[in-house]
């Protein structure tokens, strides 16, 4: 079994890329739609978040996304601390997921590939990438949110360049460049 990542930073379009690999039937694992599960699910995860965070990080049994946010993107330190809480129990899922699947290629599509350490389970990364501009309007667009929320998400994630000079493929969402073809030919060198 062949397990690729699919990365970017925020809005350059990685749903998007998944989207396309789902309808080519590859399976698609969303690390970060796991990890809202894990959160849910997990007392053991839940217990140590609120001993981190305070015990008010959850309210009604549901984890408060934006004072979570609010406080690790604005503290390095508690974002490392957060992460390695959560990236552990993503990794165990991700790789469960994967023996599951009858597929010869899985994919996990997560906007922290690198910086969580997923690209160790990983066999080829792509990286999306998009001008920051056209980044920037989709998350806004998308998330209801200022330029300020956005560059503070962009500036706890890896730069572009690092991040696709970390990677095996580097795949355009411009605007301009279609999809399809690019994955296509990725894919092929991958199966190669």
């Amino acid at each position: 079994m062949i397990k690729i990542g699919i990365t970017g930073g925020i809005g350059s379009g990685k749903s998007v890329v998944s989207e396309c690999l789902r309808i080519m039937r590859i399976p698609v694992y969303n690390a970060d739609e796991a990890s809202r599960h894990i959160l849910q699910t997990n007392s053991f995860i839940r217990d140590r978040l609120k001993n981190l965070l305070g015990p008010d990080i959850f309210s009604n049994g549901e984890l408060n996304r934006a004072k979570m946010a609010s406080l690790i993107f604005n503290d390095p330190g508690l974002l490392s601390q957060t992460n390695a809480i959560i990236h552990p129990a993503v990794f165990d899922d991700f790789n469960r997921w994967s023996d599951s699947r009858h597929s010869m290629i899985v994919a996990c599509e997560s906007a922290i590939v690198f910086e969580s350490g997923m690209n160790r389970f990983l066999d080829f990364v792509i990286t999306v990438s998009a001008p920051a501009k056209i980044r920037i309007e989709r998350t806004k667009l998308r998330d209801s949110v200022t330029d300020e929320q956005v560059m503070n998400r962009i500036k706890n994630q890896l730069p572009d360049e690092q991040r696709t000079n970390l990677s095996d493929f580097v795949l355009v969402n411009d605007n301009r460049q279609a999809i399809i073809p690019q994955l296509h030919k990725i894919l092929q060198e991958i199966k190669g």
